[in-house]
């Protein structure tokens, strides 16, 4: 779902196919389906269906395009993957996950989720339930602070909360530029910086609003039962307290190698274990990376169930 401006870009395409490992009259899940990327790359892979998720529904349009040249192999349902048991009733041989907001939120200024154009504070991604500016004007200066800090790894999450605190007193915040120059107040961005000072600030309330890391984890779990024996679980993400969740998630429910002497061969736990393998984070290549740079921080990881 991370996507360049304009031309859309499904990012470590590739790899999220040689570790997916499509093959005909299987049943595929791209659960977070944006601009459809992964999905299509899928059905053309092979002779099989895609069931496509996502909460957010200006998709639609691009969903009818891929109906039209698909068919009964594709098949959309909206909602979050956090539900992926209730949207995926059947079993399934692989699943994909791309975490986060996709480029064509972002790039949509009127939804609020980038300070590059001023517009409405709301980040939310089905369009349902409290916005950013909610957040902002309303929650404890306290619990706002937590908020910057856990979410978006903010070391001055204290100052930045104060501060949004002082100017809600004059008039409420309600806009995207509004919100980046007050935590520009706070924080200072250099010139050679490369990333706003505020990005971190603007995660933490996208993930907050959207109870990202909550919805990650559920949905990890739903598609790990709905897997056969063999299916595939791939998820790429793109910062660090996503990857922690699925690297814990992975290591958390895969076979454990037991050293029980140099002179023995290694012995594997088996008892409770769900996937037979998992592999280590896999980045993009320096050539997807110059040509599309929102790749940069992307990690993928793919398990296969026992």
């Amino acid at each position: 779902m991370s996507i360049c401006h304009q031309k859309h870009f499904p990012v470590m395409l590739a790899e999220v196919l040689q570790a997916l490992c499509p093959k005909d009259g299987e049943t595929y899940v791209d659960a977070t389906f944006g601009n459809g990327g992964y999905t299509e790359a899928i059905l053309q892979k092979a002779n099989c269906r895609v069931i496509a998720l996502d909460r957010d529904a200006t998709v639609l349009p691009r969903v009818e395009e891929i109906k039209q040249l698909y068919g009964h192999r594709f098949d959309f349902r909206l909602g979050r993957f956090g539900d992926f048991d209730k949207l995926v009733g059947e079993n399934i041989n692989g699943a994909v996950f791309d975490i986060g907001v996709s480029s064509m939120q972002l790039d949509q200024a009127k939804r609020g989720f980038s300070f590059a154009k001023d517009a409405p504070l709301d980040m939310r991604m089905s369009q349902e339930g409290q916005t950013a500016a909610d957040l902002v004007n309303t929650l404890p200066e306290e619990e706002l602070a937590d908020i910057l800090f856990n979410f978006g790894e903010e070391k001055k999450s204290r100052q930045i909360a104060h501060k949004i605190a002082e100017a809600r007193k004059t008039k409420p915040i309600t806009s995207t530029l509004e919100l980046a120059h007050i935590i520009h107040q706070v924080v200072k961005r250099s010139f050679d910086q490369a990333i706003d000072p505020a990005t971190r600030s603007f995660q933490a309330l996208r993930i907050a609003v959207n109870d990202e890391l909550n919805e990650l984890q559920k949905g990890l779990e739903k598609a790990a039962d709905k897997l056969i024996s063999g299916g595939r679980l791939v998820v790429v993400d793109f910062h660090s307290l996503e990857d922690r969740i699925v690297k814990t998630f992975f290591k958390n429910n895969s076979e454990k190698t037991i050293h029980v002497s140099r002179y023995r061969p290694q012995q594997t736990s088996t008892s409770d274990a769900v996937f037979g393998f998992a592999s280590k984070a896999i980045v993009p290549s320096a050539q997807e990376i110059g040509l599309n740079n929102r790749s940069r921080s992307a990690k993928m990881r793919y398990a296969i169930k026992k």
